[in-house]
């Protein structure tokens, strides 16, 4: 019986091997291993190339498992049942005994194969699956040159089976924006990733979606000088409204001249010069002009291209819908970690509902809200928006839509343009 014993450890040791050689690298993450190969280890490169070509490697894995199974239940049987029928013969006859000894050498080898060769190794594979993969991937290299004809043949038939079905061979290793999103939403509940850290990833990533509209201040908002303006105005307009650079205009807004910064009013101020702006004066400069369908990626683009840090905002029909700025964008990627005290668009209360301004940009109330779709998602960018398609006119006061649960009720409208939204949870 020792002998038999020893006989099945050592089986049990053998399949252990083989399905921590095989979830290891299963679960082995590239880009861990990637990194351990550019440091010079060998084996990680190796590990890699199993995962770009797995046939032979997990061929040879189901080879040593089934092999091993099966000698595990022929040893296990013939080594325990006597045994355990001479056990049984104590309370039974011969042949129940015989029959219950069997049942119980089954469920004894059955036991120790599953606990000890199966899910103790995988835990210990899924725990470390790279120094696991790495550390066992020299005898299984070694396995697979042995066993190469035998594997050649069954991969051979595998390949030919998953070509008839329509299945990929390769997995897909290509890392897209979602996940990465999720490796950093998992960080976050794990408290490795900080929530302004949070924030700004999932801003980085909305660059490409959010256009120019969403964060410019828009046009009923702008700040400008008219040309030839007298110097008493200029002086209370900045007074009254402070900024880094102010728009200039021929009569009205739609008549861009160009743009004039602060500073170098300041410094007119400081010299005791007037603070003219006349074509001739030298304050007034050529102005960036976008489209308001821009992504904020390509609106950083423009930025850098251009040299410049202010841009005016026009549609289809060269009117000016608002002015953006290099900050702005910027402000919309660092969240709350660059303007912790500034005015939220969307408001929280008690209760559980929402207040929130009508140019709030709809991700943000879909990131509030936790909504994935949008009805006539692209056809606009902000609340207000949501609001036009949705009644498919201009809101009034009263007016409410539902949607994906929620119920969107406009409060105030401030010259057709939509002030406050209330919005409230569906029972």
């Amino acid at each position: 019986m020792t002998t038999s014993l020893l006989l099945i450890g050592l089986l049990i040791l053998g399949s252990a091997f083989f399905s921590m050689a095989e979830l290891s690298v299963a679960a082995s993450r590239r880009l861990h291993l990637q990194q351990r190969a550019d440091a010079g280890d060998g084996r990680a490169a190796q590990v890699l190339a199993v995962q770009v070509q797995p046939g032979d490697y997990f061929t040879v894995v189901q080879i040593g498992v089934n092999t091993i199974a099966i000698l595990g239940g022929i040893v296990g049987e013939g080594a325990l049942t006597p045994h355990f029928a001479a056990v049984f013969a104590w309370v039974l006859a011969p042949e129940m005994a015989a029959r219950v000894a069997f049942a119980a050498s089954f469920a004894t080898v059955t036991a120790l194969f599953v606990v000890l060769a199966d899910l103790v190794p995988k835990r210990l594979s899924m725990n470390e699956p790279e120094r696991v993969a790495v550390a066992l991937i020299g005898p299984m290299l070694a396995l697979c040159r042995v066993l190469r004809p035998l594997a050649w043949l069954f991969s051979t038939l595998t390949d030919a089976l998953i070509r008839l079905l329509g299945l990929p061979a390769r997995r897909d290793d290509s890392i897209s924006h979602r996940d990465i999103l999720a490796l950093t939403e998992a960080g976050h509940q794990a408290g490795v990733v900080a929530d302004g850290e949070h924030e700004v990833i999932a801003n980085v990533f909305e660059l490409d979606t959010r256009t120019v509209e969403t964060v410019m201040t828009t046009r009923e908002r702008i700040v400008f000088f008219v040309l030839d303006e007298d110097e008493a105005q200029i002086r209370s307009r900045i007074a009254v409204a402070p900024h880094s650079t102010y728009l200039v205009c021929e009569g009205e807004v739609d008549r861009v001249a160009g743009y004039v910064d602060a500073t170098d009013l300041f410094q007119r101020v400081l010299r005791g010069e007037a603070l003219g702006l006349g074509r001739d004066s030298g304050l007034v400069k050529k102005v960036l002009m976008v489209p308001d369908r821009l992504t904020l990626s390509e609106m950083l683009t423009q930025f850098r291209e251009a040299h410049e840090d202010f841009a005016v905002v026009v549609n289809e029909y060269s009117l000016v819908v608002g002015v953006v700025t290099l900050n702005d964008v910027m402000s919309t990627v660092m969240g709350g970690l660059v303007a912790p005290h500034a005015e939220e668009q969307i408001v929280r209360r008690e209760d559980g509902s929402y207040l929130a301004d009508g140019i709030t940009p709809i991700p943000d109330v879909a990131r509030a809200l936790d909504i994935d779709g949008w009805p006539d998602a692209g056809t606009y960018d902000t609340l207000a928006g949501f609001l036009m398609v949705m009644l498919r006119r201009i809101p009034r006061r009263t007016d409410a839509v539902s949607w994906q649960g929620w119920r969107f009720e406009v409060l105030d409208v401030d010259s057709h343009r939509v002030d406050q939204v209330l919005i409230t949870r569906l029972v």
